[in-house]
């Protein structure tokens, strides 16, 4: 017995096709819900629904499995139908953690869920606690990264669909891994998005990437229900241990309580419920930290937050990088402003906003494990040109200096797949759109798009040729190459190092100390000290406290003095007092 539902409020008639029998009419409820029970249906059953009187089939927009990719009809799957042996598993906190973002497509030869599975060990060995998954929900064409999704129920067909997915999260689990799924709530991709010709899902508003979704207008109580009963959905029959909030600056909200706000109530009790610990990450462009305030004080009770700021201050003091929203940033201060107080736009002016940006974060009460730190991640390398990594453009002594101002930073660490080796793969932005006419308009836009900020378009790939697509696969043979080996035994050293000593991963803001000279900077953590010498010559740095030991250092050379060390260039140590 499986019972059909769909919300179509403003259909007059709502027919159901399964394969070998005529369409059955179902019937309306007064909240313009249409239901049809089919005894003889059950797992396995494939269908789709008719509205009014036209004969074109369409998919579930609530779908839990789209084998014939997102124009085909649904299939009715059963949850409880699959075998977990993660029963045992308490859950992973987000505090204390460390994050390695990868893109199931690219992040082996395979690109499928299975295929990751048999890296996982490479990960426990990092000592990687929480792994990201991009965007796995289903879209049109073979790859994509994932943020064209537009079926928000089901896990991509060509991964490994529905099972494939619990098969990664179960095995990450047996081996002491947690899982966060990136999910995209603020638009639908360009092409197989029917759930709009059911209901009022958008909005005439638009953002970045088309209409925005009804979150405040009329029956947006049930497509605030439709984005919360997915998010549930993840969390509860997929296990995964929290999601990470695409772009949630572009979800208009005027309702009195908003999205964000209920949906971190509904995570709440479900984490209440099942015992263990369950997180939302949100990624904002709002420098508002008012996201992550709990409720209790007057916020919104998410759990954590990407933080650009912190990418940013980074990324142009180790690369010299000054162009778009770059501008602002690049100095030995600003990085100390972040280090100590979470962002660098507080309020202040951004030039490449051409207005004031931000809002103080109160860095005696907001503890820095709620700010989501990184040198790399997708945005910050596929958005580039041509998709190059920071490991492209770096020496590197310089990698191992920013993976060390990274690592013993107050926020949550994160790495993108392949940055722990120096990986030389690049990331590029590739889709698979069988469309022409709309893979020539992204192809396109892309090219005019990186044409205003400086970049030739003849140096952008074609998002559609499959050579982009493969040139940003993964080079697993890269580990087995003594300078690659060397820095991914470099990212392991620092990460145990972090986990070993307390005040490496303290979060608290207030308790972190910034001074900086000429081209150079101290960090104080604690009894530690961060001690990083950017400029391209020895320098010789006074120290608060005699040095009882060196912890880590990124290179050779280092001499220890009575008041401080002397640096050789290019060279970062961490030292306990």
């Amino acid at each position: 017995m499986t019972e059909f539902s769909v919300w179509a409020p403003q259909a007059a008639r709502v027919r159901l096709r399964l394969p070998g029998t005529g369409d059955r009419e179902m019937t309306r409820d007064p909240d313009g819900w249409w239901r049809e029970e089919v005894p003889e249906a059950g797992p396995g059953t494939d269908y789709a629904f008719l509205l009014g009187d036209a004969d074109q089939p369409l998919p579930d927009p609530r779908s839990p499995w789209q084998p014939a990719g997102v124009h085909g009809p649904s299939r009715v799957y059963d949850h409880a139908a699959y075998a977990w042996s993660d029963r045992g598993w308490t859950g992973r906190h987000l505090p204390g953690s460390v994050l390695y973002e990868l893109h199931v497509g690219t992040f082996t030869p395979e690109g499928t869920f299975d295929a990751a599975v048999d890296r996982l060990d490479h990960l426990v060995e990092l000592g990687v606690d929480l792994i990201e998954l991009l965007p796995v929900n289903a879209f049109n064409g073979e790859y994509n990264w994932g943020y064209d999704g537009v079926c928000w129920y089901a896990p991509h067909e060509a991964y490994g669909g529905p099972d494939g997915l619990k098969r990664l999260v179960d095995a990450a689990h047996g081996k002491g891994l947690g899982v966060i799924l990136d999910v995209v709530y603020n638009h639908f991709g360009p092409s197989g998005a029917y759930a709009p010709m059911f209901a009022p899902y958008l909005t005439e508003r638009s953002n970045t990437w088309g209409r925005t979704v009804n979150l405040d207008g009329p029956d947006s109580d049930e497509v605030r229900r439709y984005i919360i009963d997915s998010v549930l959905m993840w969390l509860r029959d997929y296990h995964v241990d929290g999601l990470r909030l695409d772009a949630v600056h572009a979800m208009p909200d005027t309702r009195a309580v908003p999205l964000l706000e209920e949906l971190a109530v509904e995570v709440d009790t479900l984490a209440t419920h099942l015992g263990r610990p369950l997180s939302l990450i949100a990624e904002s462009d709002l420098n508002d930290p008012r996201l992550i305030t709990p409720r209790e004080a007057g916020g919104l009770g998410l759990h954590a937050q990407w933080n650009d700021d912190a990418h940013h201050a980074l990324h142009t003091l180790l690369t010299g990088e000054r162009q778009g929203y770059y501008a602002d940033f690049g100095s030995l201060e600003g990085l100390g402003q972040v280090l100590t107080g979470g962002f660098l736009h507080t309020g202040t002016r951004s030039s490449f906003r051409h207005r004031a940006h931000g809002r103080p974060l109160d860095r005696h009460r907001t503890p820095g494990h709620r700010l989501v730190a990184y040198l790399q991640n997708h945005d910050q390398i596929g958005n580039r040109a041509t998709g190059d990594r920071i490991s492209a453009t770096l020496t590197p002594a310089m990698l191992r200096i920013g993976a060390t101002l990274l690592f013993t930073a107050p926020f949550t660490p994160m790495l993108f797949m392949g940055e722990e080796w120096g990986a030389t793969t690049p990331w590029q932005f590739f889709t698979s759109h069988p469309e022409p006419e709309l893979a020539r308009a992204v192809a396109t836009g892309r090219r005019r798009e990186f044409a205003e900020h400086g970049w030739p378009a003849g140096e952008v790939p074609d998002p559609q040729d499959p050579a982009t697509f493969l040139r940003s696969r993964l080079d697993w043979a890269e580990l087995d190459k003594p300078e690659h080996r060397e820095l991914y035994e470099f990212h392991r050293r620092l990460i145990a190092l972090r986990k070993s000593h307390p005040d490496l991963s303290d979060p608290r803001l207030d308790t972190v100390d910034v001074r900086h000279g000429d081209r150079f900077v101290v960090v104080r953590r604690g009894r530690c000290l961060v001690v990083a010498n950017l400029a391209g010559r020895a320098q010789r740095i006074t120290l608060p406290g005699v040095v009882r030991q060196v912890l880590l250092a990124t290179g050779a050379g280092v001499t220890v003095m009575r008041d401080g060390v002397v640096l050789p260039a290019e060279t970062a140590a961490v030292v306990a007092l």
